[in-house]
C-alpha cells in the first residue's frame, strides 16, 4: 500500500514537472510552435488543392465558352498551290520474251509559292464574356489582307515549263476556328473572284489543328507566270484569346486595332511600333522580312510546320482570382510563422502563459483566411473578397487575444501588426516585375525586427529562474503521507 503511494506521488510530481516546463521552458515553447505550424501546413496544403481544383473548373468553363464562340485565330496565306509532272523509270522483266525492259510512270507533285508582299490589317473588338462565375476574353476580329505573287521560279529545281500544269493551280489558305468564321472566303485575284471550300482530302488538313482552304482552279491569264498579279480578301471572325499570323510574305505587314485594354503580344518576332487609342485599346504594327525567317519562299512536294513561327496578340484577362488565390496561399506558411512568433514574443516577454490549443485556434483562424477569400473572390473582385476575409479574421484573433491576455495593450498590437502582415502580401501579389524585391526587403525588415524586439529574451534560462522540485517545495512537503512502523 505504502509502495502504490509514492508511486502515485512520484506519477504526479513528473506530471507537475512536465505542465510546468511547458509553461516556463521558452525551448518547449519553440518546438510547440513548430509542431502546430507544421500541423497547420496540412489544411493550408488541401486549401492550394482546392484552388487548383476550382481553377481547373474555370478553365473548363472557358473552354465551353470559347468553343460556342470561337477559338484562337491562327491565319496564313495566300499560297500558289502550282501542280508539276515528274517521271520515274522502272525496269522491268517480259518473262515471255526473257527481256527486259523500261516502264516511264508520270507523278503529279505540288510547288507552293509564298506572296511577295503580304499585308494584314485586323480590327478587333475584344469583350469579356461571362458564364456563371467565370469569364473569357472573346472577340470579332475584321481581317483584310491584300499583296501580290511574283513570277514562280522552277528553275531551282530544273522543271521545264512543259511540265507544269497551270491550268490546275489553286490559292490556299491555312487557318483555325473554321467554326468561328462569319463570312464567305472568297479572294480577288487580278480582279477577278475566287471561292473557297475545306480540303479535307489534304495530307495537311488538320496538322497543328490548321485547316486548308482551297480555291477553285484559277484562270491561265490570273495566275502570275508572266507577271506579278495582286490579291485582296477579307475574313470576318468570331475568336477568343488571341489572333496570330505566319510571315510568309517576302515583306509581311500587319497592322492590328483593338479597344482591349489589356494586350500581350506573343511570337517570334516583337511589334515595330504600338500606341494606346482613344477608347484605352492598342493599336500594334509589324514588319517581317523573309531574311528575318528560317524558311524560304517557296516549297516542293510538300508545306512544313510553320506555327512556331507565328506572331500576333493574346486578348488576357488580368490575373484572375485564383492565381491570386493561389499566390496568396504560398505565403500562407509566413503569415502562420510570423503570427505565431508575434504571440511567442508577448508570452516570453510578458510572462503570460499561453496554451497550446489556443494557438491552434489561432492557426486555424488564420487558414480560415484563404477558404473565405477563395469563396468570396468567386461572387466579388478579388479586392473585396482580400478585405473582407483579411478584417474577419483580425477582428477574430484581435477579440480571442483580449480573452487570453486580459487587456487591449498587446491584443491591439496583435491586430495592428496582422493588418501590416496582410497589407504587405497584397503589395506582392499584385506586383509582377517587382514582387521578388519588394518581398526581399520586406522579410529583412521583418527580420531586424524581431532581432531587435528579442534582444532582452535570456535564451539560456526558463522564465522560473529556480528549477521546479516538488520534494523541496513547501506545499509538497505538506502533502506527502507520514509513514509510521
Amino acid at each position: 500500500m505504502e509502495h502504490q503511494t509514492a508511486n502515485k506521488i512520484t506519477h504526479k510530481n513528473e506530471k507537475n514537472k512536465f505542465s510546468t516546463w511547458l509553461k516556463t521552458s521558452i525551448t518547449a515553447r519553440m518546438v510547440m510552435m513548430g509542431a502546430l505550424v507544421l500541423l497547420l501546413m496540412i489544411p493550408l496544403n488541401l486549401i492550394q488543392k482546392l484552388i487548383k481544383e476550382r481553377e481547373y473548373r474555370q478553365q473548363s468553363v472557358v473552354n465551353d465558352i470559347n468553343d460556342g464562340w470561337g477559338n484562337s485565330i491562327l491565319l496564313y496565306g495566300p499560297i500558289l498551290k502550282v501542280p508539276y509532272k515528274t517521271y520515274e523509270e522502272t525496269v522491268k522483266y517480259n518473262a515471255d520474251t526473257n527481256s527486259t525492259f523500261k516502264e516511264k510512270r508520270t507523278i503529279l507533285k505540288h510547288a507552293f509559292f509564298f506572296p511577295k508582299n503580304l499585308n494584314f490589317d485586323a480590327d478587333v473588338k475584344a469583350s469579356p464574356k461571362k458564364r456563371n462565375n467565370f469569364e473569357s476574353a472573346v472577340l470579332t476580329a475584321n481581317i483584310a489582307a491584300t499583296g501580290s505573287f511574283e513570277i514562280p521560279d522552277f528553275s531551282s529545281k530544273s522543271i521545264p515549263d512543259e511540265d507544269i500544269v497551270w491550268e490546275k493551280a489553286t490559292l490556299l489558305i491555312k487557318t483555325t476556328n473554321l467554326k468561328g468564321l462569319k463570312s464567305e472566303v472568297a479572294l480577288k485575284l487580278n480582279g477577278n473572284m475566287y471561292g473557297f471550300e475545306t480540303n479535307f482530302s489534304s495530307t495537311n488538313s488538320h496538322s497543328n489543328n490548321l485547316d486548308e482552304l482551297e480555291s477553285s482552279f484559277l484562270a491561265l491569264k490570273d495566275i502570275p507566270k508572266t507577271s506579278e498579279q495582286s490579291f485582296s480578301f477579307s475574313l470576318l471572325y468570331n475568336g477568343s484569346q488571341s489572333i496570330q499570323f505566319i510571315p510568309i510574305g517576302k515583306i509581311t505587314n500587319v497592322k492590328m486595332t483593338s479597344d482591349w485594354k489589356d494586350p500581350s503580344h506573343i511570337g517570334n518576332f516583337i511589334t515595330q511600333d504600338e500606341n494606346a487609342t482613344e477608347d484605352g485599346g492598342f493599336e500594334a504594327n509589324w514588319r517581317i522580312l523573309n531574311t528575318n525567317r528560317p524558311f524560304s519562299q517557296q516549297f516542293f512536294s510538300a508545306l512544313p510546320t510553320l506555327s512556331e513561327f507565328a506572331f500576333g496578340t493574346k486578348f488576357i484577362i488580368q490575373l484572375d482570382e485564383y492565381q491570386k488565390s493561389d499566390r496568396a496561399a504560398k505565403y500562407g506558411f509566413l503569415v502562420i510563422g510570423l503570427t505565431f512568433l508575434v504571440f511567442f514574443l508577448i508570452q516570453t516577454l510578458s510572462k503570460i502563459n499561453i496554451h497550446p490549443f489556443q494557438y491552434l485556434m489561432i492557426g486555424i483562424a488564420l487558414v480560415m483566411f484563404y477558404t473565405l477569400l477563395i469563396s468570396i473572390s468567386e461572387h466579388s473582385s478579388f479586392l473585396k473578397a482580400y478585405l473582407i476575409a483579411g478584417a474577419a479574421v483580425i477582428v477574430m484573433i484581435t477579440l480571442y487575444s483580449k480573452s487570453i491576455l486580459k487587456n487591449w495593450k498587446f491584443p491591439v498590437f496583435i491586430g495592428v501588426s496582422l493588418t501590416a502582415l496582410y497589407g504587405f502580401i497584397f503589395v506582392i501579389i499584385q506586383l509582377e516585375s517587382y514582387a521578388l524585391l519588394v518581398g526581399s526587403v520586406g522579410l529583412f525588415l521583418i527580420l531586424g525586427l524581431v532581432m531587435f524586439v528579442s534582444r532582452k529574451i535570456d535564451w539560456y534560462f526558463d522564465s522560473t529562474q529556480q528549477p521546479f522540485d516538488p520534494y523541496q517545495s513547501k506545499d509538497s512537503n505538506e502533502n506527502q503521507p507520514v509513514v509510521t512502523d
